[in-house]
């Protein structure tokens, strides 16, 4: 077949169709969201967006013990979510093949940490692949699917950002003819009651000692001396990549693939053969730590960061203490662009009117509305991880409770967070009759990672119509009944709202439902008959503009302030007439004008 370029999420997709997956779940979250996105196009596998990444890895396991090859996609933090039923399944082993990704995010471009989920491999005790480039992560998660059945385990096929998103050539090959395998009833390996956990915990050194066998032997396990062996590098994913770019055939490599059990008998004999060995990794001295601890000497994390995403300048830098030249542009020039809430977003209201209440915390989550926090709004106060607005405004509001401090907790979290574990958090306010306003976000989609379904949106992942969820119906099914949904771009509503919340959560919780589409999503029939959106945009009377700036505190990226006329504007490319801005100018200068042609 001829080649084809595909970016590190698109060929994992293509590696489980070749390998014969049937089966396929996740979570979205960046960087593994397309991982799924494109394993939906391919007919013969059934692809599912789960409510949570715990889910999602639980539905792969039973597909697996139902006999067919099966995967689960999650971002690095999701693991955290998903780990109880990977280390379970690791005692029992697989039925057909079984494979998960884990994107890890050196340097947190969307996460809310940096971990190296490398450490998670030795504590499930199972093996670990790490592609470096397009072409290895379509090979290697075929592969895995092999590696799985013959050991009976699951794998962990870690990948980060960079390899995740690079472009590079593939060779596509044909699908593998993976026939099921017929379900038979066996406790003694699948139902892990301590019994048999004790047995399959006692089978699993032999498995350890089998797979260090196959890493020091593996094809993805690879020494290249074709440079000076005055210099060795061992190196793993992306990492080896770097290197490459800044030693280019200079230096002797050993690039690992199989990077769980670590082959230490290779990385052995690779040292014997070369003067210094450096050991370049991102983020953790997870190969280092193991290296040392075998008696090999190597140079690690003296020189390379332990911090941060890794490039070949801060190699180049650490290693050879030379400065990259780029091309030098004028700072001035450069106007800074923190990132902003969309044009139209519907969180806009909710948080311009929430931040105005005094002797107030707002306890945020993760999605698009954690940009609340940022001028001008300066709305939100904190977060954690998703799906803990809820709990940790619980634990705020019954410390201040505790400690005589007079403050409403305000904890707010957007709709597919709320399904992804906010429903649990929730129970927990509930039960313990919390006095907190628990604010659920509703723009009818998964908005940050790039418009995926969920189980509000009435539609599947493959796009089929499927049960909307209504969060009003789950809450009271709950038994609250101090509930209320409001369209926050109408602020009148949205104080009153509020107004009504502050007042009801002295008795206990509340809930209130913003409900209105993310302003860049594509509608469905069902949000065109509800919501009944007119395409017009707001634009300025330049006569009644007073140059207050009050229109600029909602923190529209669609207004700006002409310094020479002291008055604002609107950008009519990004306008999309949601009115905010015109709610709040006390001239009335700004109105919804023509519809867009």
């Amino acid at each position: 077949m001829t080649k084809q370029l595909m970016s590190g999420n698109e060929a994992v997709a293509r590696g489980a169709w070749e390998a014969g997956v049937a089966f396929a779940s996740a979570y979205p979250g960046t960087p593994s969201t397309e991982i799924l996105e494109n394993v939906g196009t391919y007919k013969e596998i059934v692809a599912e967006w789960a409510p949570n990444e715990k889910v999602a890895m639980e539905a792969a396991i039973g597909a697996s013990m139902g006999g067919v090859r099966s995967m689960a996609a999650m971002k690095h933090v999701g693991l955290n979510v998903a780990a109880d039923p990977i280390f379970t399944f690791a005692y029992m082993g697989v039925s057909g093949g079984m494979v998960f990704v884990t994107a890890d995010d050196p340097g947190m471009h969307s996460s809310q940490n940096e971990q190296d989920n490398r450490n998670y491999a030795p504590f499930i005790k199972i093996p670990m692949l790490e592609p470096s480039d397009s072409q290895e992560a379509k090979d290697m998660f075929r592969d895995a699917f092999d590696l799985s059945e013959r050991f009976d385990t699951p794998v962990m096929f870690r990948m980060t950002t960079r390899v995740c998103h690079s472009k590079s050539l593939v060779e596509p090959g044909e699908r593998y003819p993976f026939a099921a395998i017929p379900y038979v009833k066996n406790r003694a390996k699948f139902d892990d009651v301590p019994i048999a956990a004790k047995r399959n915990r006692l089978k699993m050194p032999e498995r350890d000692r089998r797979l260090l066998a196959l890493s020091n032997d593996c094809k993805y396990n690879r020494a290249e001396y074709s440079g000076s062996r005055k210099v060795g590098i061992v190196t793993s994913g992306v990492s080896y990549q770097y290197a490459k770019e800044v030693f280019g055939d200079a230096v002797s490599y050993l690039k690992l693939g199989l990077t769980n059990p670590l082959p230490i008998d290779l990385i052995r004999e690779f040292r014997a053969r070369v003067e210094t060995m450096y050991v370049i990794e991102e983020l953790d001295p997870y190969m280092e730590n193991q290296i040392k601890a075998a008696g090999i000497d190597c140079i690690g994390k003296e020189k390379i960061p332990a911090i941060d995403e890794l490039n070949p300048n801060i190699i180049r830098k650490a290693l050879l203490g030379e400065e990259a030249r780029g091309v030098q542009g004028d700072p001035k020039l450069v106007v800074p662009r923190p990132p902003a809430l969309c044009a139209g977003c519907p969180h806009r209201g909710f948080f311009y009117e929430a931040a105005k209440r005094k002797d107030t915390v707002i306890v945020g989550d993760i999605g698009c509305y954690a940009l609340s926090g940022n001028e001008p709004l300066n709305a939100k106060d904190l977060a954690n991880c998703m799906g803990s607005a809820f709990s940790v405004g619980h634990g705020l509001s019954k410390a201040f409770a505790l400690s005589g401090q007079d403050k409403t907790v305000v904890a707010c979290m957007g709709d597919s967070t709320f399904f992804h574990t906010g429903i649990n958090a929730l129970e927990e306010v509930i039960y313990n009759d919390s006095h907190l306003i628990c604010c659920v976000l509703d723009n009818r989609i998964t908005g940050m990672t790039g418009h995926q379904e969920n189980p509000g949106t009435g539609y599947t992942l493959k796009g089929e119509p499927a049960t909307i969820m209504d969060v009003g119906t789950i809450v009271r099914a709950l038994g609250l009944e101090r509930v209320r949904t409001v369209n926050p771009l109408r602020l009148d509503e949205m104080k009153k709202a509020l107004d009504w919340a502050y007042t009801e959560v002295r008795e206990g919780p509340v809930v209130l439902i913003t409900r209105w589409p993310c302003v860049l999503k594509r509608l469905s029939a069902e949000d065109r008959r509800e919501f009944r959106m007119t395409p017009a945009q707001c634009t300025i009377d330049r006569k009644k503009c007073i140059g207050c700036k009050k229109c600029l505190s909602t923190g529209c990226p669609a207004l700006s302030f002409d310094t020479c006329e002291r008055k604002a504007a609107i950008d009519p490319m990004q306008c999309v007439g949601c009115t905010v801005c015109a709610q709040v100018c006390p001239q009335q200068a700004i109105v919804k004008g023509a519809k867009k042609a």
